[in-house]
């Protein structure tokens, strides 16, 4: 009897749940994005909010709460209700910060679900327009002649930014001063006004100044070209053939989140990544298209997450 009673409440939970993904969402869905506006993650999560709230039925509500290398805002939601309303933007921080924090108000492995990976983005390595260098071997040349002269720019301590300079100055043995910034906007604009002289950001708000002339693309931390910078080589052909840095960006729920729901919100957004003419335009922004289910999302970041707890070991960066 009791066996009975038991699978015939977990079959009406599942009916539960099915009937309620079905229902889902039925009002407006906060979207955390754990940086300040104008950012590379600000301005995605707003083209998804958009395009998921008109396929959905409801606004998706884009909740800047930047803060702490995104540990607020993803605090934020790790302690929200898991019923599919409150959503993370989610980039590489998630992967980054167990390894520079010793502790965290959340625990990275158990507190959030994940729904699907969006976007691989590498970043390009940049220099103010007025920096002597035109390339990596003129850039480590310049440093070395000086150490700890050159300044570069970040848009917070421990951000995936941050730290692929840290990697960057680990593999070619030069010392330039970190100076973060509140956002990468922020960072950005102070290379552009040559406040600093390097910075680490992502192509698809660094291009149209790379493009105006105002700062140089000497460049990028992935493994292959972008069709978006084909002229800009990789570290590896710069000469740094052990170097690669590559970020990307996700959605996550907090854990508990009902699966029906997670599994909806994985097809709506795999959806609207399947455009021909939004992959086109990421393509030409430097975004890589990823999706996947929401168990290769999970293992992905598990596996990121050790990679940069030995880079982070490597470079000897800490926050706390």
């Amino acid at each position: 009897m009791a066996r009975f009673v038991l699978r015939f409440a977990a079959l009406m939970l599942f009916a539960c749940s099915c009937a309620f993904a079905q229902e889902y969402p039925s009002k407006p869905v906060r979207f955390v994005v754990p940086f300040p506006p104008a950012g590379s993650a600000d301005i995605l999560a707003r083209l998804i909010g958009d395009k998921l709230a008109a396929s959905m039925g409801q606004p998706f509500i884009i909740d800047n709460r930047p803060g702490a290398g995104a540990i607020l805002g993803a605090d934020i939601v790790a302690k929200s209700t898991p019923d599919g309303y409150t959503l993370l933007y989610a980039n590489t921080n998630i992967s980054i910060n167990p390894a520079l924090h010793k502790s965290l108000p959340y625990d990275s492995a158990k507190a959030f679900a994940p729904v699907v990976n969006m976007v691989s983005i590498p970043n390009l390595i940049l220099v103010a327009e007025n920096v002597p260098a035109n390339s990596i071997a003129d850039l480590v040349k310049l440093a070395k002649a000086s150490p700890g002269k050159l300044n570069y720019a970040s848009a917070s301590n421990g951000t995936f930014p941050h730290l692929a300079i840290e990697l960057f100055k680990l593999q070619a043995g030069i010392d330039i001063v970190h100076i973060p910034y509140k956002g990468a906007a922020a960072a950005l604009n102070a290379l552009v006004a040559k406040e600093v002289q390097v910075l680490s950001n992502d192509l698809l708000t660094a291009l149209p100044h790379v493009k105006s002339g105002r700062i140089k693309a000497l460049a990028i931390t992935g493994t292959t070209r972008s069709p978006a910078a084909p002229d800009v080589p990789t570290m590896a052909e710069a000469g740094l053939k052990d170097y690669a840095a590559v970020g990307w960006q996700g959605v996550m729920a907090p854990a508990g989140t009902p699966a029906p729901v997670i599994a909806r919100l994985n097809a709506e957004i795999t959806k609207v990544l399947a455009d021909p003419a939004l992959r086109e335009k990421f393509a030409t922004q430097g975004l890589e298209v990823v999706t996947g289910t929401p168990q290769q999302f999970g293992e992905f970041v598990r596996k990121d997450t050790e990679r940069w707890r030995e880079a982070v070991a490597a470079s000897g960066a800490k926050l706390d």
